[in-house]
């Protein structure tokens, strides 16, 4: 026996070095060699190279235990995150404390730290809100949406185009923004009803890119390339604030708008619509079977879906004060999609997690920039393997009803 495992240990060793040297061989071109176009010379970082190699050694070496274990765990298992969540829901103390620190952290957050990170936060906010909205369509409802960017933009754009011409300020437009996002929600649902799955992630990917070609190019309608700058920031009373002081406040809105959706999801979530969408996502032929209008319910995740991207829209423009069609590239619905699949779908928390995680970590560690995209690959993909549930799993509810007794 215990030669057996030696072997297995040897030939695992062996195969590791092999893989790695592969690796290494693979990425030289991109990892060591390094062209100054200015000084014209060649710079030879030697030093990425063992770092390849260690890596995909330790990695291919641990890979297949990694894979034993995962074959040995439970179906039913919930994540770590959600076994804490109960366990310290249990005690009510424990959960009230925690509460208050968070809250507390929250409203000084903004005092304690600078105003790059106030911006920060506030971005980060921004994708929460995006995030639980396409989460509807996509975790609750079941349906592949890759378009979000477009009802972002059409946010974003009705809030530019209302001020430019009319000076409605942000309050006004904030609202306005949400509907707009719904009515064109609507308006794609309508054509996209009898697709799923692939067909529809596709159809709604090239509605992405009509409408960001359509900003780009309607110079009359929305500035083209040019975008619109000079975009007011939310008054306070109609007092125009200073840009510290109208970031900090931006900051309090999100803050605000961020716990507004999560109550409105939560309360979603326990409706007869939100069982609804639960059931399309699960089986929409016995869904069907039930009595439940398919029509009406895919029109209802996509109208509601796209509320808060129209809303996030309004929100992004009085952030940054100016907008471009290059601000809703498709790579924003890519990054809004990974939110939520890598957070968890179908779960407010995962969903919350994986925005805070996208959206910080490249700005905070921006010491590693050169390599983040292939961090982001390899992380999505260990995720994938390991973890197809997200961070955060959303838990299975069971209902259970008892009969009165007489």
């Amino acid at each position: 026996m215990t030669t057996d495992i030696s072997v297995a240990r040897r030939y695992g060793i062996k195969k590791s070095i092999y893989t790695a040297l592969w690796f290494m061989f693979l990425t030289f071109p991109i990892m060591v060699i390094k062209v100054n176009t200015v000084d014209n010379i060649i710079i030879w970082r030697w030093e990425n190279m063992f770092l390849i190699g260690a890596g995909s050694f330790i990695l291919s070496f641990i890979w297949p235990y990694m894979m034993l274990r995962k074959e040995r765990e439970s179906e039913n298992e919930i994540g770590i995150l959600q076994t804490l969540s109960k366990t310290i829901k249990s005690k009510k103390k424990i959960y009230l404390s925690l509460i208050i620190a968070a809250s507390a952290f929250v409203v000084a957050f903004p005092f304690i730290f600078s105003m790059y990170n106030a911006n920060i936060m506030t971005t980060a906010l921004i994708y929460v809100m995006l995030g639980l909205g396409l989460n509807i369509v996509v975790g609750i409802s079941g349906q592949l949406f890759l378009g979000y960017a477009a009802f972002y933009a059409a946010g974003a754009y009705t809030y530019a185009l209302l001020n430019h011409h009319f000076a409605i300020n942000f309050w006004v437009a904030l609202p306005i923004g949400g509907v707009m996002g719904a009515l064109i929600g609507i308006l794609l649902g309508f054509p996209v009803l009898r697709l799923k799955g692939d067909y529809l992630a596709i159809v709604t990917l090239g509605f992405g890119e009509i409408v960001r070609l359509v900003l780009e190019n309607w110079n009359d309608f929305s500035f083209g390339p040019s975008g619109i700058a000079n975009i007011p920031r939310p008054p306070l009373f109609n007092i125009k604030l200073p840009l510290h002081e109208a970031t900090v406040y931006l900051y309090f809105i999100m803050v605000i708008l961020c716990i507004f959706t999560v109550f409105i999801i939560r309360r979603l979530e326990d409706s007869r619509i939100g069982r609804a969408l639960v059931a399309l996502r699960e089986d929409e032929t016995a869904c069907q079977a039930m009595g439940i209008d398919k029509t009406k319910i895919k029109l209802t995740a996509f109208a509601l879906g796209t509320t808060w991207a129209g809303m996030g829209g309004v929100l992004f423009a009085a952030k940054t004060t100016f907008i471009n069609p290059s601000s809703f590239t498709i790579w924003e619905s890519i990054i809004v999609l990974c939110i939520v699949v890598l957070g968890g779908m179908g779960s407010i928390v995962g969903v919350i997690v994986g925005a805070m995680t996208l959206i910080l970590l490249p700005e905070y560690l921006r010491a590693f920039s050169e390599y983040r995209m292939i961090i982001f690959g390899v992380v999505l993909v260990l995720m994938m393997i390991f973890r197809p549930g997200g961070i955060v799993t959303a838990a299975r509810k069971n209902y259970t009803f008892k009969s009165e007794s007489k």
